[in-house]
């Protein structure tokens, strides 16, 4: 399959984006990013997603399908017969609770980070406490669904890792820009271990750049990013 049958709208510093890119690449899917310009909405984006004008926009064969998750999900079942073969559980009740922790990080982290990042109002000791809470919460889902292993998807980067993983630029990046310690060893030591590991698998590491780079781009386009990358 070449790169035209597969194209991403996108902007790279989105979580959003980050975690379909990740996607096809643990797939092994050939693909083309198609930049968007930050605080302006092409003719092709809001063609492809005229309901939300959001990032990100797989187009598979010119067809648009939008919201990262659902963007991931696809992914997973169209290209099943790659490696891994899922990236969600087989199991009914195991991948239900995995789509359940996918959710809460979208629901949970995005504010937070943006308070941090100083794009929104709101308390930065408030917005940290709240943050440091849902990766508390998260380190002990990590034990229950790893059962010891790697990821949470076992053996495998599955789906909720790619989740979780395509914050950690930015969660690094406040962690810079506002003088506090998220991903904490004395608080979660397994989801410091985990984010190590996976940032440096190789169809993560050159999706998740430094977090300087993503300071940088915070601090030279602030808000002007909100527009084409808010929650999925």
């Amino acid at each position: 399959m070449s790169e035209a049958d597969v194209r991403v709208i996108g902007l790279w510093p989105s979580p959003f984006v980050i975690r379909v890119l990740i996607a096809l690449k643990l797939k092994g899917v050939e693909y083309e990013l198609v930049e968007e310009v930050v605080g302006k909405k092409s003719e092709l984006l809001l063609r492809s997603n005229p309901v939300h004008k959001k990032i990100p926009v797989l187009l598979h064969h010119g067809k648009p399908i939008s919201e990262s998750l659902i963007i991931v999900q696809y992914i997973d079942e169209v290209w099943s017969s790659d490696t891994p073969a899922f990236l969600l559980p087989a199991d009914p009740y195991t991948r239900a609770v995995h789509r359940f922790w996918a959710q809460y990080v979208d629901d949970k982290l995005p504010p937070a980070i943006r308070i941090l990042r100083g794009t929104d109002g709101g308390g930065k000791d408030e917005a940290a406490e709240q943050l440091s809470a849902a990766l508390q919460l998260l380190e002990e889902a990590f034990t229950k669904l790893s059962q010891g292993k790697h990821y949470f998807g076992g053996d495998s980067v599955g789906y909720l890792d790619i989740a979780l993983v395509s914050y950690v630029g930015w969660v690094k990046a406040v962690e810079k820009m506002a003088g506090v310690t998220l991903l904490d060893k004395a608080k979660v030591p397994n989801l410091v271990a985990w984010a190590d590991r996976l940032c440096n698998h190789p169809a993560v590491v050159e999706s998740i750049p430094d977090a300087d780079k993503f300071v940088e781009f915070s601090v030279t386009y602030g808000s002007f990013s909100k527009p084409i990358n808010g929650p999925k």
